[in-house]
């Protein structure tokens, strides 16, 4: 049987595995429990269904979620005045944080008996499909090939998949695009065969790595290294120069940190070029690219700037430094820049795109990048504001951002035959910076859309293990970025048929769970001025989310009083927040176009209470679609789109099909194979 985390990896593409070892002839039975209890629909290899399933669809959709504070939610809640829910909440925190008592988890005091509706509202189907071992082999493999090919780096949940993949099956590596990748894997496998597709100054991103994961130490110039890993380190630096990949020149970008990593080793050259290569990390030169380039540039000499880069970095290089560059051209220098602007890296011109979508010459900048896969964020100071020199006028970005759509489109064109493109995946957002994201059933790319039909009702939930006390949160933004703060620290005075809070759970160590409810219309009739929503979870305990056991996720009601609190038909995403911090930002949501965006997003924070961090930069996630999309991307590809999905080769859509041929069909949660197309 395949280990747990393929299984689980599978089911987030709609697909259950077949039990080779268990032969049942209850199929019927299986496939009516799957489709009464989770509104499962097998559409393919229905023959193979098997009563384990059902165990294990069950622990995918959260079957037996922990009740919240108040079990009858929310029709309970609306029923209590103000003073009653805070009374509620006060006792509870004297008897959780007070008296010390987190035997239990809490409930409500004032809370009366209640009877549910019986639920028969009618839910979206969830289409799966059940495949052999052998096919789920030859899946995984696809996938794990896909991801491999990805220059960006991978989430953690896509990480762990190719790791486990690699080490339990004959898996060849053929290619590993990202470094980011490589690296992880070398440091975690203790491999140094990955050196293969590395370089020498790629070595302080390995002791970056090693120093992290192995010692929670993030400062480079702060080095206690095990004697082992002193001599893993060794061992790497000697095969690169053994296998001639040693680009000697970029290593002076760190050289500092170099210098202190050959004494802290007390490395030994065991070449004439490792010994030219020591000599010339502790001399007083620097002959990095970016020296000369950074000449160039105080000269004013652009042209010189731009050769320097393409020539010794590639044109990619050009376009990271494009806003320096630009910012200090005139008209002659501006159409040599953008001559030399044409790259075969179209992720790289797509985030070049995106960025421009969003750029700011006036106002505060956030400045969004991560680090060992968490978000970190800066926002400009008044200094910064006012000493800022890359500033780009509105006709040279225009000019730029023309010139990015066309190097796009002329890197895209033709790779595909015919195509059929539903016109709903407009609504998806492109893989290109997924690694703070979370895995699990649902998730979507992050700016992706989901449109709430107007007579649903929104409920979002998190609920826990392992830990006591996780907070679910909403904050309300209006047009000018002002906020209203919708959490256990101001639910008692907001509890409405808008929205609608289950009440702070703060002893849930062997289990807790909190919701909110939101109409939408209800909600925008009762705060007007509200434009947008962001949904965040936070762990007030303190302890790191990959330290306890914690899902979030979404259901759409059609009346949120029937049937249980938690109720798997409905369940549209359940995923694994599993990131080595205690802050992510779960979702958010346009009140004006009754949208759900996707946001998936884990914060590099310590913060313990949400409301404490920025959260303007998140709305440039909200319109990420209107500037590039899954429709759009696949369109530019395509050598005909066709509207007869029979015609097509690929098919690329967010609905149940049925061919006459064998087209590949493109799903919207199937990333790797966007990957793979991204990176071609």
């Amino acid at each position: 049987m395949l280990k747990e985390i393929f299984l689980n990896y599978l089911f987030e593409k709609h697909i259950l595995v077949c039990n080779r070892d268990v032969y049942e002839d209850n199929v019927f039975e299986v496939l009516f429990t799957l489709a009464n209890m989770f509104n499962i629909c097998i559409d393919k290899g229905a023959k193979y269904a098997q009563r384990g399933m059902i165990n294990f669809v069950s622990k995918q959709l959260g079957e037996s979620v922990p009740e919240p504070f108040y079990k009858g939610f929310p029709q309970s809640v609306r029923e209590l005045s103000s003073d009653e829910l805070l009374f509620d909440q006060l006792v509870h925190y004297a008897i959780t944080y007070g008296i010390g008592d987190f035997s239990k988890a809490g409930e409500s005091l004032f809370e009366e008996n209640f009877d549910r509706i019986a639920f028969k509202e009618d839910a979206d189907v969830k289409v799966f499909s059940i495949v052999s071992e052998d096919e789920a082999y030859d899946i995984l493999t696809q996938i794990t090939d896909g991801l491999l090919l990805s220059t960006r780096p991978l989430s953690d949940s896509q990480y762990d998949l190719v790791k486990s993949f690699i080490c339990d099956t004959s898996y060849e590596i053929k290619e590993i695009a990202s470094k980011n990748t490589c690296i992880r894997l070398m440091v975690d496998l203790r491999d140094i065969r990955f050196a293969k597709f590395l370089y020498l100054s790629d070595v302080i991103k390995v002791l970056d790595e090693i120093n992290y994961t192995d010692y929670k130490n993030k400062q480079l110039n702060k080095l206690n290294l095990k004697n082992s890993d002193r001599k893993f380190i060794t061992s790497l630096i000697n095969e690169l120069f053994k296998t001639s990949r040693c680009d000697i020149r970029n290593c002076y970008e760190k050289k500092k940190i170099w210098n202190g990593l050959l004494h802290h080793i007390h490395y030994k050259a065991v070449s004439d070029e490792a010994e030219e290569f020591v000599e010339a990390m502790r001399s007083d030169r620097n002959d990095s690219v970016f020296s000369e380039f950074e000449r160039a540039m105080r000269e004013n000499s652009i042209k010189t700037a731009v050769d320097t880069l393409k020539r010794n970095k590639g044109s990619a290089s050009v376009l990271r430094n494009i806003n320096y560059l630009i910012s200090r051209c005139d008209k002659d220098d501006l159409d040599y820049v953008l001559k030399n602007m044409e790259t075969d890296n179209t992720i790289v011109l797509i985030q070049l795109l995106m960025q421009y979508a969003h750029y700011k010459k006036d106002g505060a900048r956030a400045f969004k990048f991560t680090k060992h896969n968490k978000l970190k964020v800066h926002v400009e100071t008044q200094e910064e504001r006012n000493s800022r020199r890359s500033c780009i006028s509105s006709e040279a970005l225009d000019i730029v951002t023309n010139t990015i759509k066309e190097n796009i489109k002329k890197n895209l064109k033709g790779r595909l035959d015919k195509v059929y493109i539903d016109p709903d995946m407009v609504n998806y957002a492109l893989p290109l910076q997924e690694n703070t994201s979370q895995g699990g059933f649902g998730t979507l790319t992050r700016g992706s859309k989901i449109q709430i039909g107007e007579t649903k009702k929104l409920r979002v939930f998190t609920y826990w293990e392992k830990v006591n006390d996780i907070d679910l949160s909403v904050f309300g933004i209006d047009e000018e970025g002002n906020r209203k703060e919708f959490s256990w620290r101001t639910m008692a005075f907001n509890q409405s048929k808008a929205i609608t809070y289950s009440g702070d759970q703060t002893s849930g160590y062997n289990g807790g769970s909190e919701y909110f409810d939101i109409d939408m219309d209800k909600f925008k009739k009762l705060y007007p001025e509200i434009r947008y929503m962001i949904l965040c979870d936070n762990v007030y305990s303190g302890k790191a989310f990959d330290k306890c056991f914690c899902k979030a996720g979404y259901m759409t009601r059609d009346i949120e009083d029937s049937g249980r609190v938690y109720e798997p038909k409905t369940v549209k995403s359940a995923f694994m927040i599993n990131c080595g911090s205690t802050f992510a930002y779960l979702f958010g949501v346009d009140l004006l176009k009754n949208e759900l965006i996707w946001l998936n997003c884990a914060r590099d924070s310590s913060a313990i209470v949400a409301g404490t961090t920025e959260m303007d930069f998140l709305l440039d996630y909200f319109d990420v679609t209107d500037t590039l999309n899954v429709y759009s991307f696949f369109e530019m590809m395509a050598c005909e789109v066709v509207s007869d999905i029979n015609d097509a080769q690929v098919i690329v859509t967010d609905k149940p099909v049925q061919t006459d041929g064998d087209a590949l069909i493109i799903r919207e949660y199937d990333t790797e194979k966007m990957i793979a197309y991204l990176n071609k």
